[in-house]
């Protein structure tokens, strides 16, 4: 597998502040929302979100395929098409060596996405509480006016 160069979120012409600021300091254009839900778009899947913990949690900052595929009750090219989406999100990269392809986590991507998630620091709290787990937000608004 040859080595591509993978285009990481809020990297590359100055766009480390420029791509997406804060969720919460500013609104996204329409070019950074497109390029913010291609990463949603990869984390909304289950096996892929699993997949992501697994290579960003191992312990030396990396995994080979071999040690992936296991975990899973789905057939090899499946779990290398979720790779492949992965990288193509900018969230994780890899290199073949031999028969087998090692995967590691991007951190500047997770990062990114971090901080686009954050509230600005010093900045009060809204006063309002997060949604009871579980409970569907028309049920709670429903709730709220009863």
């Amino acid at each position: 597998m040859p080595n591509q160069e993978l285009v990481v979120l809020g990297q590359g012409d100055d766009a480390a502040e420029a791509c997406c600021p804060g969720l919460l300091t500013a609104p996204l254009d329409e070019g950074q929302a497109v390029e913010l839900a291609k990463v949603f778009k990869a984390l909304g899947d289950p096996v892929r979100l699993r997949l992501l913990s697994m290579i960003a949690s191992r312990s030396g900052g990396e995994v080979c395929v071999c040690d992936l595929t296991p975990a899973f009750e789905l057939s090899q090219p499946t779990i290398s098409h979720h790779l492949k989406l992965l990288r193509q999100a900018g969230l994780i990269d890899c290199e073949r060596r031999g028969t087998w392809v090692h995967y590691w986590l991007v951190p500047e991507t997770t990062d990114r996405l971090a901080g686009i998630l954050t509230r600005p620091a010093g900045e009060p709290p809204s006063g309002r509480t997060a949604p009871a787990a579980g409970a569907a937000p028309a049920l709670q608004e429903d709730a709220a006016h009863a």
